[in-house]
């Protein structure tokens, strides 16, 4: 197999992860909202409103730099980890 192939189907795999990533981050914090929107008029008292909406903060801040750091990583790393995906496939499908 031509290595420009092979460049092409890493990056491609690359952006579906990193289109899967960016669309799990999106749906945590709809959910996020979502839950703290529906439990807002349920809060006894204003102390536990912020507590739920400082922690609940502090979760969406650290999934959201994780899934970046993780999108980070793989860019430096792709030829690697997306290299070692396409051999085995390759070998599954008996081409390599």
């Amino acid at each position: 197999m031509q290595k420009s192939t092979n460049e092409a189907r890493v990056q491609s795999m690359y952006a579906g992860d990193v289109r899967w990533a960016v669309f799990a981050v999106a749906a945590l914090w709809a959910t996020y909202g979502f839950v703290f929107w529906k439990v807002l008029p349920l809060v006894g008292t204003p102390e536990v409103m912020y507590a739920l909406a400082i922690s609940g903060a502090i979760v969406l801040l650290f999934n959201t730099a994780s899934i970046f750091a993780m999108i980070r990583h793989y860019a430096g790393d792709k030829e690697h980890i997306y290299g070692l995906d396409l051999h085995y496939l390759d070998v599954l499908r008996g081409t390599a």
